[in-house]
């Protein structure tokens, strides 16, 4: 049986293990297809293919973007892109330069709660200073002793309501899916649940992210309940979407499942592997 799994991050934006790294760690565990697929970066994708094309694994090459839509954060991901279409290097390019200035106002709303240093603290953890994130803030206050998990960082310092929350807006979602487009790629909502939408406004994302050419929809990743995967399975086939699965892997010990560890797809859908 096939072992897809289209959705994971390397060193290369807020992952713990460099890409060819990742690539073994899927072969070992038995993974037969995977997609790298970094924060709005593509630098890690050359290192991938090569270390796949030696451990005789499909790989294909992935992009996540930051999107904002109606004041919400979506991430989209690019799935079989071609990483040096220019109208894609742009626009990433553009968005990694947001990343930089929300990673100053996190620092100073940090500052303010009493957390003196961690932009320079989160700096120790990224190898891309382009690419910035709230996981390598987490990271710097685990390590800093102000929290025992980077989950625990999130909830208590970096969403809305909390002392290092910032709000920032990201790319257009038109603009992210024609991004990904000219590089030939499928774009896929990832982990749908993470967003709090009601039916309703899923609904409405929906049919605004297929006008805008949105082809897919992760329905197994480790964020869903089993209910949800069902609601997902519902929308998939209502929207006529093709269907994905992803673990949405970070590195040991910071991820909820390893690479390839999640469901498989109920019968009947259409997996989004077959069109790549």
């Amino acid at each position: 049986m096939e072992n897809v799994d289209l959705h994971c991050h390397s060193r290369a934006s807020d992952g713990l293990l460099a890409p060819a790294e990742i690539v073994l760690r899927a072969q070992g565990l038995g993974v037969t297809t995977l997609a790298l697929t970094d924060h709005d970066d593509t630098s890690g994708l050359e290192e991938a293919t090569e270390a796949a094309h030696e451990a005789r694994i499909r790989f294909v090459p992935g992009v996540e973007i930051s999107v904002t839509w109606k004041g919400t954060t979506i991430h989209v991901v690019g799935l079989g892109i071609d990483a040096g279409d220019p109208l894609l290097a742009e626009g990433l390019k553009r968005v990694r330069g947001g990343r930089t200035r929300r990673a100053a106002r996190i620092a100073e709303a940090l500052a303010g709660a009493g957390i003196p240093g961690s932009l320079e603290g989160a700096m120790t953890y990224v190898k891309n200073p382009d690419l910035i994130s709230r996981t390598h803030f987490a990271r710097f206050l685990v390590e800093s002793g102000y929290a025992r998990d980077v989950g625990s960082v999130f909830r208590n310092y970096l969403v809305s309501g909390k002392p290092g929350y910032v709000p920032h807006h990201w790319s257009e979602l038109g603009d992210a899916l024609k991004w990904i487009r000219s590089a030939g790629g499928i774009a896929v909502l990832a982990h749908p649940a993470r967003y709090n939408f009601t039916r309703e406004e899923l609904h409405r994302f929906l049919a605004e992210f297929s006008d805008y050419g949105g082809l897919g929809i992760e329905v197994m990743t480790p964020n869903h309940t089993p209910q949800e995967c069902a609601m997902y399975v519902a929308l998939a086939r209502e929207f006529g979407m093709l269907a994905s699965r992803g673990s949405d892997f970070h590195g040991p010990g910071e991820s909820r499942v390893e690479l390839g560890a999640i469901p498989q797809l109920p019968d009947g859908l259409k997996p989004v592997w077959k069109e790549l």
